[in-house]
Order: structure tokens, then C-alpha cells, then sequence
């Protein structure tokens, strides 16, 4: 099985997602668009997982390869290839499903919550009624055609969504860990500006072991189901 993924800065890569692929059997390689962007050969992809970034998916004048990378991303989502999508990522498989990806009404930087939502359409994956969740992110998307919202929360109304069992796209980050979470810091500290849905620096870096564990036994599940490793059921609605 091969694994690919797509990574933008050197300070976000696969974070937990790392552990959980190599544990799985994976063959892991990458494109790091910061380096090159040579594209792989999809027939040759079990699983594509597209990390986050600082740009913006709009930026294709400043970052020409974006429309390489999200015309690779339809055709993998069209071909049905199992495609994660993790806040620069879920934007750019959105983007490129013709959805339009633009500034959400603030920030949203630190620990705060999301929903689960009970949809009437037929949602596989369900997440908690409420889980913490880390964000860093300054834009927002809409659907894209033939998705369902699968989290929302008083932040951002589209957190999360899926499209058939085989395309999951995050704006938040479930990979982080403590090491991940300092090196964002690092990078992007200046974006550190007191406002309703962004934490201090103190307030990010507080976080308890248990919050990590949380999140990255989340993403475990994420994947799993994904790939339909070992035939795990998706979690069900309102439950951890």
C-alpha cells in the first residue's frame, strides 16, 4: 500500500498521520511543493493526504503549482482514490470541485470546539457532538458538489465534510502534537493577535497530553475508516 502526500511548508507536515501510516504497512512518499512539485503517478496511489499551508488556494499567481495540485486532486477525487484533506488541503479539494474558498468571518487560532452534525443524507463518518479540536486558519469554503457536512461549530459553519466514503476534508488539525504545535508557532507568531477565536501563545502551548491524544486517536479513525483498514466501523454519532 502507498501513501502519498502533499505538503506545502517544511513547519506542517504529517504530524500523528506519520505514526499511524507507518504503523498500517504504508509506503510513504511526498511532494513538498516548498522544494519541487513534481507530481506522482496516481495509478500507482492507494491513499492522498494534502496537509495545510499559509497560502491561500487563490494564490496561484504567487504559488503557480497550485493548479497542478488541485487538478491532481479532482482527478484522484473523480477517480475515486481515498483523498484526506487537512485545512489548506480540505480548502484546495474544494477548490478544486469548483467550491468557493474565501476569508471566514475571523480567524480561528488555538483549542476551541466543534459539532457533529446528524445529517439526514447518509453520513458514514460521524464525529463527537462536541471534541476540542486545534485550528489554525484564516479562510473558510463552501461545499463542494455531491458533499455533506459532517462538523460545524459557532466559529466557522463548515468544519469538516465528506464526499462517498472515500474523500474527507478538515479545516482544522486532528495530526498535531506538541512538536507540530511549536513549530507553527514558531512560523506563523505574528498572526498572534488577540481576537475572540484566537489563543496566546501561553494558551495554545497549555494544552494537556490528553487533548493531543484526543485529536490523534480521532485522526486514527479518520483514516481507518478511510482506508477501511481492518474493516473498522465509523464512530458513532455523539460519542469519543
Amino acid at each position: 500500500m502507498r501513501a502519498h502526500y502533499f505538503q506545502h511548508v517544511p513547519f506542517e507536515g504529517l504530524g500523528s498521520v506519520q505514526a499511524w501510516l507507518v504503523a498500517n504497512g504504508y509506503q510513504i512518499t511526498a511532494t513538498r511543493f516548498y522544494e519541487f512539485s513534481e507530481l506522482p503517478d496516481l495509478e500507482q496511489i492507494d491513499l492522498l493526504v494534502v496537509m495545510g499551508g499559509p497560502m491561500s488556494v487563490n494564490d496561484e499567481a504567487i504559488y503557480p503549482w497550485l493548479v497542478a495540485e488541485k487538478s491532481f486532486i479532482r482527478t484522484a477525487v473523480q477517480s475515486g482514490k481515498r483523498v484526506l484533506g487537512v485545512c489548506l488541503g480540505a480548502q484546495l479539494i474544494a477548490s478544486a470541485l469548483g467550491a468557493r474558498v474565501y476569508p471566514n468571518a475571523q480567524k480561528e487560532i488555538g483549542w476551541f470546539p466543534i459539532q457533529g452534525i446528524a445529517s439526514s443524507e447518509r453520513v458514514p463518518f460521524c464525529f463527537p457532538s462536541v471534541i476540542e479540536v486545534f485550528h489554525w486558519h484564516g479562510e473558510t469554503f463552501d461545499l463542494p458538489p455531491g458533499a455533506v457536512r459532517i462538523a460545524g461549530s459557532s466559529g466557522c459553519e463548515n468544519q469538516a465534510f465528506q464526499i462517498d466514503d472515500s474523500v474527507i476534508g478538515l479545516q482544522f488539525h486532528l495530526e498535531t502534537t506538541k512538536e507540530s504545535a511549536r513549530s507553527i508557532i514558531e512560523n506563523c507568531r505574528d498572526e498572534l493577535i488577540p481576537a475572540r477565536y484566537i489563543q496566546s501563545e501561553q494558551e495554545i502551548l497549555s494544552a494537556e497530553d490528553a487533548s493531543y491524544f484526543a485529536i490523534n486517536r480521532m485522526m486514527d479513525d479518520i483514516l481507518s475508516y478511510l482506508t477501511n483498514h481492518g474493516g473498522e466501523a465509523a464512530p458513532q454519532c455523539g460519542l469519543l
